[in-house]
């Protein structure tokens, strides 16, 4: 709409990039790219733009300046290759690497008050029970998805010399009816009291920070609103405050599930991945969503000290991983197979016989 200040958010179709759009067309134009054009929201401008195509990037850059000139307040980009699967690295360098690279080369031709970049804390090396990581940490990042936003981190840095910028090292994502990878997939061991479930390739005292969407996009707005107060180079950790190891996630789910106490033994990694690659290979068995590389980071600890996001963008929780956690288990008790399909789980027979 006229007089509305321009915010391109890439991925917006996406899971993130979705909610954002929802939170920012409120007051901002949004433009969207994204090579799946999904959803609708009112007033958003939606264009298919691939991120590996120079062609497609410059045709969706080009319709910007049409429709809505060369001035844009704020480019969020969280548009990326992500395989849980493990996913080859020629992926992560042509989108997230390269796709970046070409975006930030249109962006030239624009007047851009802020670039925003969605990184993750897994750039960082981990820590030990009772440490906290903040902004300047190790980077030590130990796979192909950190790896690739590591590059990608050096990159804007280096080419967002006259464009304020501000990189957000992002905790995993969950909302208020799950949706994320690794913790519906341990709520579905436990739901379906599997022998997977009971045993882990690592010290069942760590775990890893999360961080709800809501309180992820307030950030991101927050950053927006004060993108002239904010310095212009600028990185920030974005996650909650409190970890929950795994043997405390296991507890929690099965006391809701169950009512009852769950038991997790830890195993050792070499017997763990000849487990891991037997379920994955052998023909009978059940695919498992652990994979044998995830073993060699089973051991890996995210506590978070996100005191310069609070402090900078005024930005304050409202939501935390244990009291969200009742919830999903009360709407995955009352339509088990509506929860496993709404978080792209495939139910074991017992279930499916369960509900028929």
């Amino acid at each position: 709409m006229a007089g509305k200040e321009v915010i391109l958010v890439t991925g917006c179709s996406g899971r993130i990039g979705f909610k954002v759009a929802e939170r920012f067309s409120q007051k901002y134009q949004i433009v969207g790219f994204d090579v799946f054009l999904t959803g609708h929201l009112p007033g958003v401008e939606l264009i298919g733009v691939d991120m590996a195509s120079e062609e497609s990037l410059r045709e969706g850059l080009k319709i910007v300046k049409e429709k809505f000139g060369n001035r844009i307040a704020a480019v969020i980009h969280l548009a990326a290759y992500y395989n849980f699967s493990g996913g080859g690295w020629g992926h992560y360098q042509r989108i997230t690497v390269e796709g970046t690279e070409k975006l930030l080369k249109g962006l030239q031709d624009f007047e851009v008050e802020q670039f925003i970049f969605s990184s993750t804390m897994l750039v960082h090396a981990p820590c030990q029970v009772g440490q906290k990581i903040d902004e300047n940490w190790p980077v030590v990042p130990k796979w192909n998805y950190p790896k690739s936003k590591v590059l990608t981190e050096a990159l804007i840095h280096k080419m967002c010399k006259n464009i304020p910028h501000v990189i957000m090292r992002i905790a995993g994502v969950y909302d208020d009816r799950c949706h994320s990878i690794p913790l519906s997939n341990q709520i579905q061991r436990i739901y379906e009291n599997q022998l997977e479930g009971h045993v882990f390739a690592g010290d069942i005292t760590h775990g890893a920070s999360f961080i709800h969407m809501d309180d992820l996009v307030e950030a991101l707005y927050l950053a927006v609103e004060k993108r002239k107060q904010i310095p212009a180079d600028v990185t920030l950790l974005i996650g909650e405050e409190q970890t929950l190891s795994y043997d405390a996630l296991q507890r929690e789910f099965s006391r809701f599930i169950h009512g009852t106490e769950w038991k997790t033994w830890s195993v050792p990694k070499p017997i763990a991945k000849i487990g891991a690659w037997c379920i994955q290979h052998l023909p009978f068995m059940k695919k498992s969503f652990i994979q044998p590389w995830m073993i060699d980071l089973a051991d890996d600890h995210y506590e978070l000290d996100v005191t310069k996001a609070k402090k900078m963008l005024g930005w304050k929780l409202k939501h935390n991983l244990k009291d969200t956690i009742p919830q999903w288990i009360e709407e995955l008790k009352r339509e088990p197979l509506a929860w496993y399909d709404e978080n792209k789980l495939k139910p074991s027979l017992s279930v499916v016989k369960a509900k028929s």
